[in-house]
């Protein structure tokens, strides 16, 4: 079993910056797949970013592509997602999400979801 807990949401003018994290319980943080995804008011849940075990391979939606950064310490049991020029379209509650390593693609399965964290940018 694995737990997540994520941090760092808030207000944020456009073009600010905000780090949102990802805190995992367990022992076996390093043998999953971690990703970001977002679900904004009255839309679907979409993908953001995922990083492999190692921290080697990522990958990211085309809207946050050159803006947003995903990386991992296996160390420290966590997972950020660095957010740079933010506009008012990435409003939403960011979730991040574990899977099993063989996740390589990043479309599934997410095993473990946080309970999300709220991210709001204002024009």
């Amino acid at each position: 079993q694995v737990q997540l807990v994520e941090s760092g949401g808030g207000l944020v003018q456009a073009g600010g910056s905000l780090r949102v994290s990802c805190a995992a319980s367990g022992r076996t943080f390093g043998s999953y797949a971690m990703g970001w995804f977002r679900q904004a008011p009255g839309k679907e849940r979409e993908f953001v970013a995922g990083i492999n075990w190692s921290g080697r391979s990522t990958k990211y939606a085309d809207s946050v592509k050159g803006r947003f950064s995903i990386s991992r310490d296996n160390a420290k049991n966590t997972v950020y997602l660095q957010m740079n020029n933010l506009k008012p379209e990435d409003t939403a509650v960011y979730y991040c999400a574990a899977g099993p390593m063989s996740n390589t693609g990043y479309g599934g399965p997410w095993d473990y979801w946080g309970q999300g964290t709220q991210v709001t940018v204002s024009s």
